[in-house]
């Protein structure tokens, strides 16, 4: 036996435990259950509702299992006639004010109160006098509040302490008149708060757009991905007569633990807005008409056919599945055709040739938590990526060094070591300097611009620790004018620190876009083109015959693109949503499914495969996106789209991989300046990153939304 196991005794039988472990994480371990309310794994200890109450011999009173380490040779009992009467005794006491309205809460069925209660209630209360009533409170468009309900578990106000940092949540007064309230009065507002609906062992905080819409034992449950970051959160969906009520987190620890942000939560409202296309729609003298599918397929054919190669230009959104990416990238190896891009946001090409094929985070998403330093470039990690966001808070709690080189401050809950704001590239450069990095590559022009700082210093001696130190480019540093240069210094940087480095790409799926060749000088696994087609700004310069729009809108995915189209020019947009931007551009328009309407795969930034199925039924006449293109190939006569499944397209595309490594290969990178001297790129809002969260009307009213809006 190890020296930190120890023997204990649970219900007669002889366990192993780990020395300061307490009891109810022993008990769990070896299947003895404990009642709990208040306790949670991921939460510290609080033994506020006694409802853990155990028998230890030769204790005089019953114990807290979740505040009670185990002993060696202690002999617990969880189910003795003493446990029981403690554990009853607590029960009939929390029940005293709790309403009797479990017919209309939304938590009946999935209640823990009401599961316990069965099992440790009295049949009859004894309790006679006026129940006290607790006033509901307003806490945003995102959470409904029953506080009357409220047992003072203290979960939610634990997670806005330990896991969000951000102290919306509190206890006020004292005794009978304790209640959990806002400490001061205003919506909850960080992005992954509505996890306190989860936590909450009773109906006091319900999900509010779901609210009385179903029971929970009318719904099917279907696992699925997140496709709005790319972390890929794990998801339940709860389904409806082939409807979504709600969306909940699915465990998985290496991932997301027990955690989504609140648009995996709420966005699945988007997919049900009266923006959806329903129906393919053809322009005709400037109005537009429904059309048979078969029809609209017909004229995709035309198009193509009558147009030179060369002309052609593909966008597809880097949230597509790698089904769908792989799709299209057959049919344009088929027809020839190089013009094609999911970077919507880039500005940079010059040193595209160096771009990584398996684009990733440089470390496990859960070893984040394990580094010493990191260094984010360029990122609103927040708003880019919650769960990610919350790993580098947990690894600052543990003592790592978080800095931040942005152009704009933010807030993020921890104390944050260094920040240098203002220019991304000359803050590089200054780093540079203060770790008397030596340039080379033609990067003299730059080296003259550094000057060292405080700032600069204590990030240079934070990288030069012991231990693993990790450096993050984030959307603003990948989307800058200056993105080549500023990855080539940050791979300077991590190379002369032994620092990890890498990615916080945009979308669900950047890598499988790069590995199956949506980009313009690379076809799958990263094999050049003979002939480099035209990247995404481009394509938008010279204005192609037929540009063909996957999944992604014009302007608000893809930046000035309406602005620079000609008359003549031919737009035939892939859709989920029928927007103004679409009604003005576009030419025909396909509706294609949402993430829960289709089977697919994400690959997240640690290089993670996460296969889904559809989990709702399409809205009208909305096809899955794969299926719309394997006939698409077969209409345009091409060789191998006899597909009968997503599956049978993913087994073909992993057979042509073979075996992935991810890697960012920073040691390629070139200093490829541009001569664009613009500082900094626009941010895109945490809500408006694709067309479901536009169009979710919760998440719409959120503090976070409306201060966007206002920009």
């Amino acid at each position: 036996m190890s020296d930190d196991q120890i023997n204990i005794e649970v219900d007669g039988k002889s366990v192993k435990a780990k020395k300061g472990q307490m009891i109810i994480e022993a008990t769990d371990e070896h299947g003895s259950y404990v009642p709990r309310f208040c306790y949670h794994s991921k939460l510290s200890i609080a033994a506020n509702c006694r409802m853990c109450l155990v028998e230890v011999e030769k204790a005089p009173k019953p114990l807290p299992a979740c505040a009670t380490p185990v002993a060696d040779g202690m002999k617990i009992f969880t189910k003795s006639p003493f446990a029981i009467a403690a554990q009853k005794a607590t029960m009939e006491f929390l029940l005293i004010n709790h309403p009797l309205d479990c017919p209309i809460c939304d938590q009946g069925g999935e209640c823990e109160l009401q599961d316990l209660a069965m099992g440790y209630g009295r049949g009859v209360s004894r309790y006679n006098d006026n129940k006290r009533v607790v006033k509901d409170k307003d806490i945003g468009p995102l959470v409904s509040t029953d506080m009357t309900r409220c047992i003072h578990c203290t979960r939610c106000v634990r997670f806005g302490e330990e896991i969000t940092g951000a102290q919306e949540l509190g206890t006020v007064q004292r005794g009978e008149n304790m209640k959990i309230d806002t400490y001061i009065e205003k919506s909850i507002d960080h992005e992954l708060s509505a996890n306190i609906i989860d936590l909450c062992p009773v109906g006091a905080l319900n999900n509010k757009p779901y609210r009385y819409s179903a029971r929970s034992w009318e719904m099917i449950q279907h696992e699925t991905v997140a496709p709005h970051d790319c972390v890929g959160s794990n998801l339940y969906a709860h389904v409806l007569r082939g409807r979504i009520k709600r969306i909940v987190p699915r465990e998985n620890e290496a991932i997301n633990e027990t955690w989504i942000a609140d648009r995996d939560r709420f966005s699945y409202e988007g997919i049900y807005s009266p923006d959806r296309l329903k129906n393919p729609k053809l322009k005709v003298n400037n109005e537009w008409k429904d059309i048979p599918w078969e029809q609209a397929l017909n004229i995709v054919v035309e198009q193509i056919n009558s147009n030179d190669k060369d002309q052609i230009s593909l966008l597809a959104s880097p949230s597509s599945t790698t089904e769908e990416f792989y799709l299209l990238s057959k049919i344009a190896q088929g027809l020839s055709v190089n013009n094609i891009d999911h970077r919507l946001r880039r500005t940079d090409f010059s040193d595209q040739d160096n771009d990584p094929v398996t684009p990733w985070l440089g470390t496990s998403i859960s070893d984040i938590e394990n580094c010493k330093s990191i260094v984010l470039v360029g990122s609103e990690i927040r708003k880019e990526a919650p769960i990610i966001a919350h790993r580098i808070r947990k690894s600052a709690l543990n003592g790592s060094q978080v800095s931040f080189i942005n152009s704009e401050l933010s807030e993020y809950f921890f104390d944050v070591s260094s920040f240098m704001s203002g220019d991304i590239l000359e803050s590089l450069c200054t780093l540079v300097s203060a770790l008397k990095i030596k340039l080379s590559n033609g990067a003299a022009s730059i080296e003259s611009a550094s000057a060292k700082s405080d700032d600069s210093e204590m990030i240079a001696k934070s990288l030069s620790s012991e231990g693993d130190t990790l450096i993050l480019l984030g959307h603003e540093a990948i989307n800058h004018p200056q993105s080549s240069t500023i990855r080539y210094l940050a791979s300077l940087i991590a190379k002369a620190t032994n620092s990890k480095f890498g990615f916080v790409t945009e979308g669900a799926n950047t890598m499988g876009a790069c590995l199956t060749g949506i980009t313009p000088h690379r076809e799958i696994n990263g094999t050049p083109r003979s002939n480099s087609g035209l990247n995404t700004d481009k394509i938008k310069e010279c204005n192609s015959k037929l540009t063909l729009l996957w999944n992604s809108e014009p302007n608000a995915d893809v930046p000035n693109f309406a602005d620079k189209k000609e008359n003549d020019a031919s737009v035939i947009a892939f859709s989920t949503h029928f927007t103004d931007n679409f009604s003005n551009i576009a030419d025909l328009m396909l509706p294609i499914g949402t993430f829960a309407e289709t089977s697919g795969t994400f690959i997240n930034c640690e290089g993670s495969w996460q296969s889904f199925n559809g989990v709702s039924s399409p809205v009208h006449e909305a096809r899955p996106g794969w299926k719309v293109l394997t006939v698409i190939g077969d209409l345009l006569k091409l060789d191998g789209f006899e597909f009968e499944s997503s599956l049978d397209v993913l087994s073909e595309l992993r057979e042509k991989l073979g075996k992935t490594e991810t890697s960012n290969n920073p040691e390629k990178y070139k200093n490829q300046s541009n001569g664009n001297k613009k500082a900094s790129v626009e941010r895109v809002p945490m809500y408006q990153m694709d067309a479901i969260l536009r169009h979710s009307p919760s998440l719409q009213l959120t503090p976070e939304a409306q201060r966007d809006s206002k920009i």
